[in-house]
């Protein structure tokens, strides 16, 4: 399988001159199947050059994965251009979270007064799988599925393909559970031998401790602990803080490579940043 990388910026959209090297736009990722398929997870504004890429070659179909219904994961969804298309068919697969079915929260960010075009109205064929077990399928390959730890509730996933294991838990807090969430033990014990790991590492321990803690975010080096108990191969860490300049993130991936290398296991580490390709 191979991962694309749209968007890793958390909670909005940014733009400027600091913002450069890992990019303003907020969760997507692509995963394209050896068998060519496509599965998108979340639908932030990452969405968006996603659906033009697909447009400009022969992807049409498409199989989508929503870990929740937090604005930062759904804003780009009614820009994804193939949903104007009566040849596209968008096949959804999801969990039912607080905010009732996915086909519920999509039709409700595409209402008036928020949006001039309603879903129902799309062109393209849509279809609603609204069910989430513990492993289901999703272009052929086996996903496993585990809630997050995050206000609102949502769900990571580990998808399958022969030995390989991608693991997405885009936002999800470490150190605090909230209602319906897991324990690190848990999410270590789900994630072990993991490829690959998209994992929430939005925060710094000082503004953590200050004023974050039980926001639904992790510290980034507890991230790091866990791929590393986990025994993960390579970590990326996600949802970049909308603030953190492009030299911010330097200095944390900075720290979170020592501590991987002190632990010896031969972890690898990067941030998230728009434009990253990681072939499995």
């Amino acid at each position: 399988m191979r991962i694309t990388v749209w968007g890793a910026r958390g909670s909005v959209p940014v733009s400027g001159p600091e913002y450069v090297r890992y990019g303003g736009d907020t969760t997507c990722v692509e995963v394209e199947t050896a068998k060519g398929d496509t599965i998108i997870l979340d639908g932030g504004n990452g969405i968006r050059p996603l659906g033009n890429k697909a447009l400009a070659g022969k992807q049409r179909d498409f199989h989508i994965m929503l870990s929740h219904a937090h604005w930062d994961h759904l804003l780009g969804f009614p820009f994804f251009k193939p949903l104007y298309r009566k040849d596209s068919t968008l096949l959804f697969t999801g969990c039912t979270h607080a905010q009732q079915s996915v086909k519920v929260f999509l039709q409700k960010t595409m209402r008036a007064p928020f949006f001039p075009v309603d879903l129902q109205e799309v062109a393209a064929n849509l279809v609603f799988k609204e069910e989430c077990p513990e492993d289901f399928d999703v272009a052929g390959l086996r996903v496993k599925s585990l809630p997050l730890s995050h206000p609102n509730n949502g769900y990571g996933f580990i998808i399958n393909e022969g030995r390989k294991k991608f693991a997405f838990f885009p936002d999800n807090e470490l150190a605090y559970r909230h209602p319906g969430g897991k324990d690190f033990k848990d999410y270590a014990k789900f994630l072990r031998g993991v490829d690959v790991l998209i994992h929430d590492g939005e925060f710094l321990p000082k503004e953590y401790e200050k004023c974050t803690r039980g926001w639904g975010h992790s510290m980034f080096l507890d991230a790091v602990r866990l791929a590393v108990e986990a025994g993960v191969k390579h970590l990326v860490l996600w949802h970049l803080n909308q603030d953190r300049s492009d030299e911010a993130v330097d200095a944390m991936l900075d720290d979170a490579r020592r501590m991987a290398a002190k632990a010896g296991n031969g972890l690898e580490v990067d941030m998230g940043r728009a434009g990253l390709v990681i072939d499995l």
